[in-house]
């Protein structure tokens, strides 16, 4: 008989069933494994070339008003809102209005000079700038800077100008600055807000309903929670100049389509996929707004784009096999941890853990 336990037990730092024992079971058996070890909530979805084959709901969207989750309850979307700005760049470089590797004062001419001749847009968007992280600092001194309204222009003022921390590409760090510089060169290029760009470049013509970053969409997503038992509700405040690294709601069937349309179709030009897909830190399978890793599926190396998201108790997964063949997406609200969810996807994909 199956042994279905310790799912629960990898995110305690224990080890995961082998995924190569679900490979040959139906997806039922692996969910159950995860709701019963776990505790999961939330969806489940697989499918192919956009299109969902097997879904799974799990308990509730909203404890507390005993609201259950649906196919297209939206959730907070997290990091992977930093793919969704990643594909609009790349558009805009289609268009000839930015250019990843040129200095990054030819699309914002009045930032800081001296940094801004050694930054380019693809530092920023792999996360690599060497910018400081100044926002965080300020975060913690003043908890209540995530209800204040600021204009991209004042915080890019205010966090984005700091002394370059090491080279650009040198190293990688993780943080949201980065991503404020983006916003500000897609708005100057655009003449647009930024939410507006995205929306008319990349969310519209992929016809993404149900995903974008307005305070009304944040709002009807499903609440976030540190706990289940009690209900104890985890506030994601997010601001507009934070969009960009982590700010968009969205639906397990709209990110489904969004895989498929961004990797496997011309939506984006080839080498715009070819740039999206190439790992510029490999240390971390990072490249644009996103991870590319290489799964080991019925023998063979299969690279899989790996969108992920985390913030207050949101986690979800996006992998998409990048041969076209299968898509998972996960999306939680109850604080899981992200390496169990990843795992939770490799097994969902038939894919055995890496040595």
């Amino acid at each position: 008989m199956l042994n279905r336990r310790a799912v629960l037990r990898a995110g305690a730092g224990l080890p995961l069933l082998s995924t190569s024992a679900f490979a040959a079971h139906h997806p039922d058996t692996v969910v159950d494994a995860f709701v019963r070890d776990a505790g999961f909530q939330g969806v489940v979805m697989l499918g192919r070339a956009g299109k969902a084959d097997y879904v799974r709901t799990v308990g509730y969207a909203d404890i507390e008003a005993k609201v259950p989750a649906k196919a297209d309850t939206p959730y907070a979307i997290a990091s992977i809102s930093k793919w969704l700005t990643a594909v609009t760049v790349l558009k805009l470089m289609e268009r000839g209005l930015l250019d990843l590797d040129a200095p990054l004062t030819r699309a914002l001419p009045d930032y800081r000079a001296d940094t801004g001749a050694r930054l380019t847009l693809r530092r920023l968007l792999c996360n690599a700038s060497g910018l400081p992280n100044l926002f965080i600092a300020e975060a913690k001194a003043d908890p209540t800077l995530l209800q204040t309204d600021l204009t991209t222009a004042q915080a890019l003022t205010r966090f984005s100008q700091g002394d370059l921390a090491f080279e650009p590409g040198a190293r990688f760090d993780y943080h949201p600055v980065n991503w404020i510089v983006v916003i500000a060169a897609v708005e100057r290029v655009t003449g647009m807000p930024f939410q507006a760009a995205v929306r008319s470049i990349t969310l519209d013509p992929l016809g993404l309903k149900a995903t974008g970053a307005t305070d009304a969409m944040l709002a009807a997503a499903a609440p976030s929670y540190r706990a289940t038992n009690p209900p104890d509700r985890w506030r994601n405040d997010r601001r507009p100049y934070l969009a960009a690294s982590g700010g968009y709601a969205s639906t397990a069937p709209d990110l489904m389509r969004a895989a498929h349309l961004v990797f496997d179709t011309d939506f984006l030009t080839g080498e715009s996929r070819r740039q999206l897909t190439h790992v510029e830190v490999p240390a971390e399978d990072y490249a644009l707004g996103g991870r590319v890793r290489r799964l080991t599926i019925e023998g063979r190396t299969v690279p899989a784009g790996w969108e992920t998201g985390r913030t207050a108790g949101y986690r979800l997964v996006l992998g998409h096999r990048l041969d076209g063949r299968r898509t998972v997406v996960l999306m939680n609200n109850t604080a899981l941890s992200q390496k169990t969810m990843d795992q939770f996807a490799d097994a969902l994909l038939g894919a055995t853990p890496r040595a």
